[in-house]
């Protein structure tokens, strides 16, 4: 198996399970298991305000619903984040080309740091959490697998023609 179809593939995986963990906040955010066997929703309230979930709710009855609202919606960014990048990764960077290699370096990096320092803020990391740490070493891995500007004969090529070889 050549570089760079392990690179996509490997790729993809984390691809998917981003667009799956989107799908699950968007359709049953109370259901997303955090840490401790805590849905991941009032984990992170109370990880972060030190108070309960069931306080806010008895306090500020449409607080948590409000809350639910703004994580599917975080849920869907996640859909179409996944989706995107996957397509990019099934195609673009299938064939080699450079600006998908970036983009999936820049788009993962940021989209998965800003998912873990969320975590890291709220004190809430539990078993999915720590599968973005693993989804961006496994990017950063593939990346540097078919690094293009370290492809050999390639100097000079330049546009969104250029492609990496491997």
């Amino acid at each position: 198996m050549n570089r760079r179809r392990l690179a996509w593939i490997l790729i993809l995986i984390v691809e998917v399970g981003y667009l799956a963990w989107g799908a699950g906040a968007a359709v049953a955010p109370d259901h997303l298991l955090g840490p401790g066997g805590k849905a991941i929703l009032p984990a992170g309230y109370e990880g972060y305000s030190g108070g309960s979930w069931s306080e806010l709710a008895a306090a500020a009855a449409m607080a948590p619903g409000y809350m639910k609202v703004l994580y599917r919606m975080y849920g869907i960014y996640n859909v179409l984040f996944g989706f995107l990048t996957t397509i990019i990764t099934v195609t673009a960077f299938r064939r080699g080309e450079r600006w998908a290699w970036w983009s999936l370096l820049i788009g993962n990096t940021v989209a998965l740091l800003s998912a873990i320092i969320y975590d890291r803020t709220v004190r809430a990391i539990g078993p999915f959490e720590l599968t973005e740490y693993l989804g961006l070493a496994i990017v950063w891995v593939a990346l540097a697998l078919t690094i293009p500007f370290a492809a050999p004969g390639r100097k000079g090529v330049t546009g969104p023609q250029a492609s990496f070889e491997t």
